[in-house]
């Protein structure tokens, strides 16, 4: 099921994507009953999808909840179009596709997609600059970004997935329509982890973020649901 991103907007809930970063399926199913259905939206990342399996998507789907399935294509343009069209099957809401992939296979996943929202990853939040330079990626870290959102865009990318630091100038560039995911969340006084461009939850939707990725925050806490909750409110008291 299609979320339309006006509807993201309208309803605070949908906002909060909760990372299901496990390995087990049973890991899965013990953080989605503690969460108690507070967020609309789940992530599925490729620790659990290739760990459990594509029925995974299936059967969360089937249960009404909104899936990301954070796949983060990067390949020719034919695979990833066949890739594509197996995830669209499994009923996954988005899809990631890495945006360096190249306009060809941007194109290739969208045609792929039908009624699925793909979302193009600009740069990893976990690099810096000097990470860009090491790979040699032509900086500066919010000029590459924008150029990648602004190519995702123009293939027909329903959205991109970009790190807090850069949502403000994403949102002044790109179309109005367009989804803006970030992840790199992390509450007032949570680990930055393996994260270098984090920020909190109303800093983010303050910036322009539509839909938020909060992973080790919540599935760590000793109460999911409640962190969840704490997370849905900090987003609704921000203004539209």
């Amino acid at each position: 099921m299609r979320v339309p991103c006006d509807s993201a907007r309208v309803q605070p809930g949908n906002r909060l994507i909760v990372a299901l970063d496990v390995a087990t399926r049973a890991q899965a199913e013990d953080l989605l009953r503690r969460l108690e259905g507070v967020p609309s939206w789940v992530k599925i990342g490729l620790e659990l999808f290739t760990a459990v399996g594509p029925a995974i998507v299936e059967e969360i789907a089937a249960k009404g909840t909104s899936v990301m399935l954070d796949l983060k294509l990067h390949d020719i343009p034919e695979t990833v179009a066949r890739a594509t069209a197996s995830v669209a099957r499994l009923g996954a809401s988005l899809c990631t596709v890495h945006a360096a992939g190249g306009r060809a296979m941007l194109e290739a996943a969208v045609a792929a997609a039908g009624n699925m929202k793909i979302l193009a990853v600009t740069v990893l939040t976990s690099l810096d600059e000097r990470d860009l330079a090491n790979i040699g990626a032509m900086g500066p870290m919010s000029e590459l970004v924008v150029k990648r959102a602004q190519l995702a865009m123009d293939a027909g990318c329903g959205g991109v997935v970009a790190s807090p630091g850069e949502v403000s100038a994403l949102r002044a560039a790109l179309p109005p329509e367009s989804w803006l995911v970030t992840p790199g969340i992390r509450p007032t006084g949570s680990p930055a982890g393996d994260q270098k461009r984090i920020t909190t939850p109303a800093q983010a939707r303050l910036a322009g973020a539509d839909l938020i990725v909060v992973g080790r925050p919540i599935r760590d806490a000793a109460d999911p649901a409640q962190t969840a909750r704490a997370i849905v409110a900090e987003l609704a008291a921000v203004q539209s």
